[in-house]
């Protein structure tokens, strides 16, 4: 992750049209969603939707406006949250038919990396004055 970049190796990274975007978070909440909606098995694999960080256990629509921080061992990494990232009808293709319908409204948020750092899969802590508490899990 760098700061006002994004992730290395993105597609978008360093476009500056995309800064204030550079990073889109999830909560793996809404791909549960999109199962128990479509009459899924389980829930589709985030790697599907497109979404760079998906965290479980927190409201990420919280982090609209918010300045928060993740920190996943390798210490934080800071983050302005941006607006929400709606689903693209390329959500049917991927993930099931009626996936795009299933996540409007939880799409996740898009932000922006104001410090550099790296995140990997697992606990992590989340800091923001946000409404939530809890500590997600990076997924």
């Amino acid at each position: 992750m760098r700061a006002g970049r994004g992730i290395v190796g993105d597609r978008f990274f360093g476009h500056g049209a995309h800064r204030t975007a550079a990073v889109t978070v999830l909560a793996a909440e809404s791909l549960d969603h999109v199962a128990l909606a479509l009459g899924l098995d389980r829930a589709p694999d985030p790697a599907l939707a497109r979404r760079n960080i998906v965290l479980r256990g927190f409201d990420v629509d919280a982090l609209r406006g918010e300045a928060f921080s993740l920190d996943s061992g390798q210490g934080p990494v800071l983050f302005q949250g941006h607006r929400p990232a709606n689903p693209c009808a390329w959500m049917d293709v991927v993930l099931a038919p009626g996936a795009h319908k299933a996540l409007r409204g939880r799409g996740g948020v898009r932000s922006e990396p104001l410090s550099d750092g790296v995140l990997v899969l697992g606990p992590a802590v989340l800091r923001t004055a946000a409404r939530s508490l809890r500590e997600p899990t990076l997924v």
